[in-house]
């Protein structure tokens, strides 16, 4: 930004000048006073988790066996009272209503058959990869999306999950 002034401005060329020059340094002056006192979002801390490659456990097993089966029953037992569930575009909040929503989402017209291709397992954090073949219930073509899930376990009781994040699709390209 040039600030330099001809010799020959007038005087009112002269003040508007440094009036501009003063509105400038006020600006940045009472910038300076109003910024927010809120620290910004601290850095999530840096940890080390190791994972074991393994079997998927009986708990998973039979959670995905409640839903291929439409039976609904114990296998949802693995989540905490108060899970929450982000499935896609979900955001159920409690057992029951993860339960009640997956069971709306697979009622709609088609059987789901999960395959588990991958399980790793840490203690607070399970890392699922599969396939799940969708047969639509009116003979439509039969689709096998990919799935990544993310288990996070409950800190009071490690056996139950108590955040799910989950990825399936995208069932077409078309």
């Amino acid at each position: 930004m040039d600030w330099s002034i001809d010799v020959g401005a007038s005087r009112r060329q002269l003040l508007c000048a440094a009036l501009g020059v003063a509105g400038f340094s006020y600006a940045l002056s009472l910038a300076a006073a109003i910024r927010p006192t809120r620290m910004p979002k601290e850095e999530a801390a840096m940890i080390q988790v190791t994972f074991t490659k393994t079997q998927a456990p009986a708990w998973l097993i039979g959670f995905w066996r409640e839903i291929d089966d439409k039976t609904w029953g114990k296998g949802f037992d693995c989540f905490a009272e108060d899970a929450v569930c982000n499935l896609g575009v979900a955001d159920w909040h409690g057992r029951e209503a993860i339960r009640e929503n997956l069971r709306k989402f697979i009622d709609s017209g088609f059987t789901a058959h999960h395959e588990v291709l991958e399980y790793w397992d840490s203690p607070h954090l399970k890392v699922f990869r599969g396939k799940v073949t969708m047969t639509p219930d009116n003979g439509g073509p039969v689709v096998h999306p990919t799935m990544t899930h993310f288990f996070y376990m409950d800190e009071r009781s490690q056996s139950k999950v108590k955040h799910w994040f989950g990825a399936v699709g995208p069932v077409s390209f078309g």
